[in-house]
């Protein structure tokens, strides 16, 4: 754990993972602009894995805490718990330069009626384009071409598949989600694109910006019966537990692909494992349940799917953008504006 600077009243401390630190936040240009944000110094906490257990009030030493206003925190930063907070009593405003704030939000941060923003917006753009890439490979149905080709066979001209007119059934109209669509409708592709979430009705999908050239489907049954392609951006919360279970990954017709870019336990791993172990489905999977997943699973050898370690989020050079996020949050945030990733403590349920 290293401190940087000392804080003085009203000042801004970080703190988060020493890796995630170095990547979000590294020394430079943008530890001096949020130092110029306060009249005090900022203090700058990277945490050691070891000492996570040990809590945020070992992180930031107690003559500092009582001055600190701002928090801006990310992925390693202990959870804000009544404890913590009893710490930091001039604690106004935390900024989480990551996406769910579900593991570090506890229900005393809303009693004391702290401000919380998330730069999930900030992360959601790599992952649509992530997700964006792998839907147009399975249009192309590009694994099972490979496994093919790697088995000696030069597919003939009639099964070479194409992306023109495919179906994609988007689960969930998140923040990804929607960027999803809107990249399906700009496609040269012409895909069909269905979108199941039992909280938007046909007036909001078009008032938010889903648009025309989407179906809303009442059933998820009705998605997976008719998508080529099955897209997950829903939000981990108890009724999206394996919502796409053994009965709907079987309705999924034969030579479909399941993306998921969301949370593991959306998907029933157990079921679309046999499923793709029987040739008929193909996936891409960025999460899984559990995760990691366990040496040896028999989704690693599978040709037919690809499991990537939860890369499709902000990751390397990708992480400054979170970093530019919470930095123009707090600046936002001194100056009386409205914050662009505050989360209220109704719509926590519902994010992912």
């Amino acid at each position: 754990m290293t401190n940087m600077t000392q804080a003085c009243e009203g000042g801004i401390a970080v703190v988060m993972g020493a890796e995630e630190l170095a990547v979000v936040l590294p020394p430079g240009d943008l530890r001096e602009r949020l130092g110029e944000l306060t009249n005090s110094t900022v203090q700058i906490f990277g945490v050691a894995a070891e000492e996570l257990a040990e809590g945020i009030t070992n992180c930031i030493a107690e003559r500092f805490a009582e001055g600190v206003e701002v928090l801006v925190t990310g992925w390693g930063c202990p959870p804000l718990t009544e404890a913590v907070l009893g710490r930091l009593p001039r604690l106004r405003v935390v900024v989480h330069a990551a996406g769910s704030i579900k593991l570090l939000v506890t229900e005393a941060v809303w009693e004391r009626g702290i401000v919380v923003s998330s730069a999930a917006e900030a992360n959601a753009g790599p992952v649509a384009d992530f997700t964006l890439a792998v839907i147009g490979l399975a249009a192309k149905g590009a694994l099972p071409m490979a496994a093919a080709y790697a088995n000696g066979h030069w597919p003939a001209f009639r099964e070479r598949r194409g992306a023109d007119g495919r179906t994609v059934g988007v689960i969930g109209a998140s923040r990804i989600g929607r960027r999803v669509i809107a990249g399906l409708r700009a496609s040269t592709a012409g895909y069909r694109v269905l979108l199941y979430d039992p909280y938007v009705t046909d007036a909001d999908a078009m008032g938010a910006g889903v648009g025309t050239g989407v179906q809303r489907v009442a059933l998820l049954a009705d998605l997976c019966r008719a998508a080529d392609i099955v897209t997950v951006h829903a939000p981990e919360t108890p009724e999206t537990r394996r919502l796409l279970d053994v009965e709907h990954l079987a309705l999924i017709p034969d030579g479909g692909t399941v993306i998921n870019t969301a949370r593991g336990s959306i998907v029933d791993t157990e079921a679309l494992e046999r499923e793709c172990a029987s040739g008929r489905l193909s996936a891409w999977l960025d999460v899984t349940d559990p995760e990691p997943l366990e040496k040896g699973r028999r989704l690693f050898q599978l040709p037919n799917v690809v499991v990537t370690p939860h890369i499709a989020g902000a990751q390397g050079s990708e992480g400054r953008r979170l970093g530019i996020w919470a930095v123009e949050e707090v600046r936002r945030w001194r100056r009386g504006e409205r914050l662009r990733g505050e989360v209220k403590r109704e719509e926590l349920e519902r994010l992912a």
